[in-house]
């Protein structure tokens, strides 16, 4: 049978013979902090020194993994209110914004008492928002997500260029913004996001330009300038096979030439980007033990103790348009010579319960540990835990 690519191990793991977790009880995520704090060190040294760096909670919301991130950071960025109480546990509420299309009218009070920062998606929020301060007598502070007319090319999932539930179209935008700033609110700027998981680098680097232009545009038209600019994140990670990592370097110095020419440098604005996979996905591996080994028509079938109910993304039914293999090994061989060619399945009653196809391993047994990498982000959050009523996955931060 002829085996099927699998995506690149993160370097990180690669050179291991074996994992370090191998009596972990199973099924379960393990997060390596050190490789979290390393690429925050490195997108810091590789950005501007005026662009502030926030975390995308929800790509893993993880209380412990937040409490070892956020002094590390300048901001947190939720999306419901459950995300709020998380990211005010540990963030001032002046470094945390809520966006999100369907915030409910207890969540924009919960921002608006903390002092958050609402990322408002239409007209009809932006109304609610205001009548919600006026009876609290609390000034909202309150910035505009933008629908901008542009899409990050080479995007899994594309947040612009087109009709959307997410942010305010350009062409209503600086009327929105007037009439925020009329009200007395607390005007916080523009979160203008495009797109996310890129790994075309000339993309990101054009679509920030493109941004930045656009922000202009807008404080031109509604003669406001904005106190900050949130230029959203799209940075992707290498998941399948022919991935390759995007240029961090290169991004952050054309950033820099592309803020140092912008006008808007001049009134003091505050830059940010706001990230989450690619600060923690290449940190995260989901290990399951096979539970049983069996043949059928010519296949070997590995059966392992987690599946899509703790990592939907990895069996290709998180948004994915074809499926493909994560990267994948053994976690006790690592560096073996592959042996035979397995399809490994998890324990649900669903054929969409499939974490690996046809895939080349060294042999595997009953109670040997296979590792998924690149499972840091959108993970156990993002996957229904209770379907099935299996039991519910570790989480484990090392380091």
């Amino acid at each position: 049978m002829t085996p099927k690519p699998i995506g690149p191990i993160p370097p990180e793991f690669a050179g291991l013979d074996a994992l370090p977790w191998l009596d972990a009880a199973t099924p379960a995520y393990v997060y390596d902090f050190a490789i979290v704090a390393a690429r925050i060190a490195r997108l810091r040294a590789a950005l501007p020194g005026q662009v502030a760096v926030h975390y995308a909670i929800k790509a893993n919301p993880l209380p412990a993994l937040l409490e070892r991130i956020a002094p590390l950071v300048d901001g947190l960025d939720v999306a419901s209110a459950g995300e709020l109480d998380k990211a005010l546990g540990v963030m001032a509420a002046s470094a945390v914004s809520f966006a999100g299309p369907g915030k409910r009218d207890f969540e924009l009070e919960a921002a608006i008492a903390a002092g958050a920062t609402l990322n408002l998606e239409s007209e009809g929020e932006a109304a609610r928002a205001l009548a919600i301060g006026e009876r609290l007598g609390v000034t909202p502070r309150l910035a505009v997500r933008v629908n901008p007319d542009f899409e990050l090319r080479g995007s899994g999932m594309k947040m612009g260029g087109r009709a959307s539930p997410f942010g305010v179209d350009v062409a209503r935008v600086p009327r929105l913004v007037q009439q925020i700033c009329a009200s007395g609110a607390d005007w916080q700027g523009f979160h203008i996001f495009s797109g996310s998981q890129s790994l075309d680098t000339e993309a990101i680097i054009q679509t920030q330009a493109a941004t930045i232009a656009l922000a202009e545009t807008l404080a031109e038209q509604a003669g406001w300038m904005p106190p900050r600019v949130n230029l959203g994140g799209g940075f992707g990670i290498p998941y399948f096979a022919g991935d390759t990592p995007i240029d961090v370097e290169a991004i952050g110095a054309a950033l820099g030439t592309a803020i140092h020419a912008s006008f808007l440098t001049l009134t003091k604005v505050e830059w940010a980007i706001e990230l989450g996979r690619w600060l923690v996905g290449e940190a995260g591996v989901y290990l399951a033990r096979v539970i049983d080994r069996k043949e059928s028509q010519g296949e070997t079938f590995l059966v392992v103790d987690g599946g899509l109910n703790h990592h939907l993304a990895a069996t290709g039914n998180f948004g994915t348009v074809v499926r493909r293999n994560y990267p994948v090994a053994l976690a006790h061989r690592m560096q073996a010579p592959a042996e035979e060619v397995v399809n490994i399945v998890g324990p649900l009653c669903t054929p969409l319960d499939r974490l690996a196809d046809r895939v080349a391993l060294p042999r595997a047994e009953v109670g040997d540990v296979v590792a998924i990498f690149a499972s840091g982000a959108y993970g156990a959050s993002a996957s229904p835990s209770a379907f099935l009523g299996h039991p519910p996955v570790h989480e484990i931060l090392q380091s």
